[in-house]
């Protein structure tokens, strides 16, 4: 099961195992990552699940469509590697995946 890391902007790191086909918003929520709250349960609606992905990890996902694009806009403080989590499925090879949760999320 691959692992995910979510760092929490002091520094703080958090590692939890997320299912392949779970979204990093799924892994963060039911592992009770804070700042991450995905309320609209993933629809990709409320970018509350706003992450910043480290590289190399960010260059392998699928690009955000236009709906994921238009909620970035919106997020708090977006930047060039951002993604809402729930856009973001897991896969074998996203294994040792960063995510930074974004400050005053």
């Amino acid at each position: 099961m691959p692992k995910i890391v979510f760092v929490q902007p002091d520094g703080r790191r958090q590692i939890v195992d997320a299912p392949v086909g779970q979204s990093l918003m799924e892994a963060a929520t039911q592992n009770l990552v804070p700042g991450i709250v995905g309320e609209c349960g993933g629809s990709c609606s409320c970018a509350t699940c706003h992450v910043y992905i480290d590289e190399p990890w960010f260059s392998q996902l699928t690009p955000a469509d236009e709906m994921e694009a238009g909620m970035l806009e919106g997020a708090v403080a977006p930047g060039p590697h951002s993604r809402l989590g729930c856009q973001v499925p897991v896969t074998d090879a996203l294994d040792g995946l960063v995510a930074h949760v974004p400050p005053g999320q």
